[in-house]
C-alpha cells in the first residue's frame, strides 16, 4: 500500500471537475458537479478528498490529484455516508479504508454516534471494505438503486463516546 502519499483534506470548489469525472466513472447514475457544489456550500456535509501525493512526474500536470472522496451528512448524533469513491485506476491501494477511517474519526470527534450507509447488494467489494471498519446491516431497502434497480443493504456503525 502507498498510504503514506497519500493525504486526506477538506474539499474545495477547485476538485470539483475531478470528482465529478470518478463519479461518472464509479456510478451509473451519478451525482452532477451541481450536487457536489451544494454539498460544499452546506454545513451539514462533511466533505472530504484523498489527494495523491506521487511526485509529478506520474501526471501530466502539476495540479494536485484527487483518487477519491467521501460526503456525509450530518444530523446531530447521527450521520449518513452520502457518497464514496475512489478513482478505478486507483483502485485496491487503501483509499477507500483511509476515507472512511477519516471521516469516522472526524465524525466521533464533532459527537456523531452512529454512522449510516446503503450499499448495492452486488457490490462484494465494498460490502468487505465496510464490514472490515465495523459496519453491520441493519436493514434492507427494496429498490433503491435505479441504474440498474437493485436493493441497498442498509449498514450501521457505531462511533464516538458512549
Amino acid at each position: 500500500m502507498m498510504q503514506d502519499l497519500l493525504r486526506v483534506r477538506d474539499a474545495v470548489i477547485e476538485d470539483i471537475p475531478q470528482i465529478a469525472r470518478i463519479e461518472g466513472e464509479s456510478f451509473a447514475d451519478p451525482w452532477s458537479a451541481k450536487s457536489f457544489l451544494d454539498s460544499l456550500a452546506n454545513d451539514r456535509m462533511r466533505f472530504l478528498v484523498a489527494e495523491d501525493g506521487m511526485p509529478a512526474e506520474r501526471w501530466s500536470s502539476d495540479e494536485s490529484v484527487i483518487v477519491g472522496y467521501v460526503i456525509a451528512l450530518v444530523l446531530t448524533e447521527e450521520a449518513e455516508i452520502a457518497d464514496i469513491a475512489v478513482a478505478p485506476a486507483e483502485r485496491k491501494r487503501g483509499i477507500g479504508g483511509l476515507l472512511l477511517d477519516s471521516v469516522i474519526i472526524h465524525l466521533g470527534k464533532t459527537g456523531v454516534r452512529t454512522l449510516y450507509l446503503e450499499v448495492r447488494e452486488s457490490n462484494v467489494a465494498a460490502q468487505v471494505l465496510y464490514k472490515s471498519r465495523g459496519f453491520l446491516q441493519v436493514g434492507r431497502r427494496r429498490g433503491y438503486y435505479r441504474h440498474p434497480v437493485e436493493d441497498a443493504l442498509l449498514l450501521r456503525r457505531d462511533i464516538g463516546v458512549t
